[in-house]
């Protein structure tokens, strides 16, 4: 006869998060009722966030960062919906989140409250309250293989509920394998010997260590330029490197003149290809073979591929260097223009450039000066550029305090424009809360906003720079201070549009 336990739903599903890891908890103040729900316990840490896609993308920012599920609790209806477009950049950015969603009692409900929309890699409403711990615990398998947001629907009362006292139905570890056998190889390798001029692409999920020293020793093997894809969410080779060629343009003109001198591109670590705006034609020109690796399943289905391998980017890479045959390469030729007259965003992005430590992480939000940051600021080490993978806005300044938190080591630069730092201005409060030591960089050519004052109004301090020699003095001040500060600091910087 089994014994019953006489713990209750909260109570179970608080244990199975303590066994998991899961004891960091990003919440707004009213999920699911309180800062502290009733019955959480003090050795659950609860990082609030004073809007919800600040909470989401503060949590995206410690999973990116810690290649693990982070757990969120969002309120019913409208805590979702100011999630809806924070939870979009976690699935593009393939960042595994629990979500908790808190709606009201199950006596208060006849038909469903929301729909989750395409977001979640999974959504589930336990049938039971007694059925919420193995729910949890599945959320944590799924988010982990989806790579992005798994969604569990809590009714309030469900947490007062007894638990069953049976454990959970899931497995308490899945082991996924990495490897990737010869054969699986053999069409990629005769393609790319073949090749008169091969390229290779690499993105976000080439973002690893691992998959760093295979895509090197992949291209040094072949000779081969290296392109970032298009998207930029996150490097997935070092853009230091003599063989790195640059991001790819986003549209099919641009994109096909960049991939006209290949006749074969294998993309590891992303879909092909991503393009925004819509362009008429191919992605690539008359000739020219794709193919792709990706341990992401969608990636692939959606790519415009002749070979499509499911893999692991970095044993696959590895793999291939070995494989394929060796040729010469020659670096590629690589401009980096001077930023002009004036004091414009490249100013900013070189002088960070010139004092940045190789192992920081910089997080992008400045649409209009992207290209500049992508040719000035490369990034040296793996999780050295984290970008929103959509171009929503609102990610940057949140996922910066998130991947500081989870990184504490490691300097975290967010470069942020002052129109796209408005839709995320709640983290600072957050950062200022918790003692997370960011420095946010806004680029402001918009007057009428002074985002040095909403920063303080928060509790952050701010410096407002104007010119270039107060620029130079701030920055020799503040950045050899990054790894070791507590306290988040924004520099709000007049730049020339």
């Amino acid at each position: 006869m089994l014994n019953r336990s006489p713990r209750g739903v909260r109570e179970e599903v608080v244990a199975l998060l303590r066994e998991t890891g899961l004891t960091t908890v990003f919440a707004n103040g009213a999920a699911p009722g309180a800062a502290r729900p009733p019955g959480w316990p003090e050795d659950l840490r609860f990082v609030l966030a004073l809007h919800e896609g600040a909470v989401v993308g503060m949590a995206t920012g410690w999973a990116i960062a810690r290649d693990a599920p982070a757990l969120v609790l969002l309120h019913a209806t409208a805590g979702l919906g100011n999630a809806a477009g924070a939870l979009a950049i976690a699935r593009v950015s393939r960042a595994p989140l629990v979500v908790l969603v808190s709606r009201p009692g199950r006596r208060h409900l006849v038909d469903e409250p929301f729909l989750p929309g395409e977001h979640a890699v999974w959504v589930t409403t336990p049938a039971r309250a007694q059925d919420v711990p193995s729910a949890v615990a599945r959320a944590r398998h799924e988010a982990v293989t989806g790579r992005g947001p798994a969604l569990v629907v809590v009714p309030e009362d469900d947490w007062d509920a007894p638990g069953s006292g049976l454990g959970v139905s899931a497995p308490k570890q899945i082991v996924r394998t990495r490897a990737v056998g010869d054969g699986e190889l053999a069409p990629l390798a005769r393609l790319l010997d073949g090749a008169r001029s091969p390229a290779l692409v690499a993105g976000a999920g080439a973002d690893s260590p691992a998959a760093w020293a295979g895509l090197v020793a992949l291209a040094e093997r072949l000779g081969s330029p290296v392109f970032q894809d298009s998207s930029g969410a996150r490097a997935g080779f070092p853009q230091d490197h003599r063989l790195f060629a640059g991001v790819l343009p986003a549209d099919r003109p641009a994109l096909r003149r960049a991939l006209g001198g290949h006749d074969v591109v294998l993309v590891v670590g992303a879909a092909a290809f991503c393009q925004h705006p819509y362009r008429e034609g191919p992605f690539a020109q008359p000739g020219t073979t794709v193919a792709v690796v990706s341990d992401d399943a969608a990636e692939l289905h959606r790519s415009w591929a002749e070979v499509a391998l499911r893999a692991d980017p970095g044993v696959a890479a590895r793999r291939l260097a070995e494989l394929v045959r060796p040729r010469d390469s020659r670096p590629v030729d690589r401009v980096v223009p001077e930023p002009g007259e004036g004091f414009r965003a490249a100013h900013v992005l070189a002088a960070l450039a010139e004092r940045l430590p190789p192992e920081t992480v910089v997080v992008e939000e400045t649409p209009s000066s992207r290209p500049d940051l992508h040719r000035l600021l490369p990034a040296r080490r793996p999780l050295g550029l984290v970008s929103a993978a959509t171009g929503g806005p609102g990610f940057a300044l949140p996922a910066a305090a998130g991947l500081r938190m989870a990184l504490p080591a490691r300097p975290v630069v967010a470069v942020v424009g002052d129109r796209s730092a408005m839709y995320g201005v709640q983290a600072l409060w957050s950062a200022a809360h918790y003692g997370v030591g960011a420095l946010f960089v806004v680029l402001s050519n918009f007057p009428d906003i002074s985002l040095a004052g909403l920063a303080r109004a928060q509790g952050c301090d701010a410096i407002e720079i104007t010119d270039r020699a107060t620029l130079v003095d701030t920055l020799d001040g503040v950045i050899p201070t990054l790894t070791e500060r507590s306290e988040p600091l924004l520099l709000d910087i007049a730049v020339t549009p």
